[in-house]
């Protein structure tokens, strides 16, 4: 091998060796500065995965009491407990602190609302806020007119 390749390639390797002497725990300190951000991305996804669980909850809840309410001589406190029966069957520990009410309540509608607070990722740490409604027209009879 001529001695000027041969210079060459010892060069190269010294100056890979000081490269890689500089570079030492560099991955440590990208990993040290990543995981955080990392980990707030991974527990806000988790967290907005539960509140729309919590979200969606509430408004089933909701739709189920409304539907209880609209029918044919049903009473607005039949619509409240079939909301708060859809809940303790459902909701578990997904939804907390929940409370129905049938306020906007009409002789024509009936509005059922759920609000609560969906389970946090944090222990200690309250849970997003969740409030879903639901208005249905009340059934009434209404003869046949020839």
């Amino acid at each position: 091998m001529p001695a000027r390749l041969l210079a060459g390639t010892v060069g190269t390797a010294r100056c890979r060796r000081w490269h890689a002497r500089g570079q030492d725990g560099s991955v440590s300190l990208e990993i040290a500065i990543l995981a955080p951000a990392l980990l707030l991305l991974v527990f806000s996804i988790v967290q907005g995965g539960l509140w729309f669980h919590a979200r969606n909850l509430a408004q089933a809840a909701a739709q189920e009491g409304a539907a209880a309410g609209a029918a044919y001589n049903a009473t607005t406190a039949a619509a409240v407990a079939r909301a708060r029966s859809f809940l303790t069957e459902h909701a578990g520990d997904s939804l907390t602190g929940t409370s129905v009410t049938s306020a906007g309540t009409t002789t024509a509608f009936v509005r059922i609302e759920v609000t609560g607070r969906a389970l946090s990722v944090l222990p200690g740490v309250h849970g997003l806020a969740v409030t879903q409604d639901a208005l249905v027209p009340v059934e009434r009879f209404t003869p046949d007119t020839p």
